[in-house]
């Protein structure tokens, strides 16, 4: 079940593969992720010490859940993977130009994930390219409907 999606991740750039992360959550960034309360439209992985790190997502703390902590909505979160897999994303990163950008927040046996994609940048034209293709399969859709509404 997807809790939060990154939109903008799939209209900035090619996805080319997706992993899947655990997160290191304290307890009030749980209960407002539960709650719908999360963004990650602005965020993005970083690299560092062999270790990837989920930077800038903003997680607004509950009121009722947040009284006797001081929370900071956009605290570096660390991402949890084996450590091979982290091995080769920093061997593609380092090397093949790629970037490494959040796609989703959701649940996996009760437990909160973030999707990653292995991405290489889109150029404007490929974008431009992108939303008329998005728009001939929309108009193709309405014209299938006017016609099986004719018949």
């Amino acid at each position: 079940m997807t809790l939060v999606d990154n939109r903008k991740a799939l209209h900035d750039y090619f996805i080319e593969e997706r992993f899947e992360a655990g997160l290191v959550l304290e307890g009030w960034e749980v209960k407002s992720v539960r709650a719908g309360r999360a963004q990650i439209k602005e965020a993005y992985i970083l690299v560092r010490n062999a270790e990837l790190y989920l930077i800038g997502a903003h997680i607004s703390p509950l009121p009722a859940a947040s009284t006797h902590v001081s929370p900071d909505p956009t605290r570096t979160r660390k991402l949890l993977m084996h450590a091979d897999q982290i091995r080769s994303l920093i061997g593609k990163v380092e090397r093949a130009g790629y970037a490494l950008v959040p796609l989703d927040l959701h649940y996996t046996k009760g437990r909160i994930k973030l999707t990653i994609g292995l991405a290489k940048g889109k150029k404007q034209y490929d974008k431009r390219e992108a939303d008329k293709d998005r728009d001939w399969q929309r108009q193709k859709q309405r014209l299938m409907r006017k016609t099986m509404a004719r018949r």
